[in-house]
């Protein structure tokens, strides 16, 4: 009796073992990356946003359309001035490769403040502080800090807004374009043309 238990406990084991081997639970696969080289010997990728439809969240003091409807965003003096944003992150081929959070406050002390953080699951996260003011259409950051395969870069992003020119297009309707040019650490910063940013 117990021959045959031990035996179908074996036998159990390895047929779910095989089972996963051929049918696996989890499918989980990585979107390969666009990445183009650029003349300086960094690299560059372009990222965006369709808005308003990867629009996952946006909350504000005083926003009347918040999304998801019927958020409430917390109602205190420390929040005031302040916008926080969550949107799907695609790449150059449309398709979504992550998540991305734009944060903006203003503050009469200490001036306007614009934060991306970009979340690529498979390869890092990048965080950004961005010049508040645009500049010829876009804003311009440096990259502050990153995890995993952006560990080791530094450069900067920009941030442009594309509008929807189509017939049909509604006010608002249209891109984020976010363009990252980073660096490896172990090349010589001087040798790296950036533009100007926080």
């Amino acid at each position: 009796m117990i021959k045959a238990y031990i035996s179908g406990m074996v036998l159990g084991v390895v047929a779910v073992i095989t089972a996963l081997y051929f049918v696996p639970a989890v499918d989980l696969s990585r979107e390969a990356s666009i990445i183009s080289v650029t003349p300086n010997g960094g690299n560059s990728e372009v990222f965006h946003v369709n808005v308003p439809m990867d629009r996952i969240m946006i909350g504000a003091a005083g926003m009347e359309n918040p999304v998801p409807e019927g958020m409430r965003w917390p109602d205190e003096a420390l929040l005031a001035g302040t916008r926080a944003e969550l949107f799907k992150l695609r790449n150059s081929r449309d398709t979504v490769v992550g998540v991305a959070s734009r944060f903006a406050a203003r503050d009469a002390e200490l001036g306007d403040v614009v934060e991306w953080v970009l979340h690529l699951p498979a390869r890092g996260s990048v965080y950004a502080k961005m010049s508040a003011a645009p500049t010829n259409g876009g804003r311009v950051g440096r990259l502050r800090a990153g995890t995993r395969e952006f560990g080791d870069l530094l450069g900067n992003i920009s941030e442009r807004w594309i509008a929807d020119d189509s017939p049909n297009a509604t006010t608002g309707t249209g891109k984020i374009e976010l363009v990252t040019r980073f660096v490896s650490t172990q090349v010589d910063d001087d040798d790296f043309e950036t533009e100007p940013g926080p």
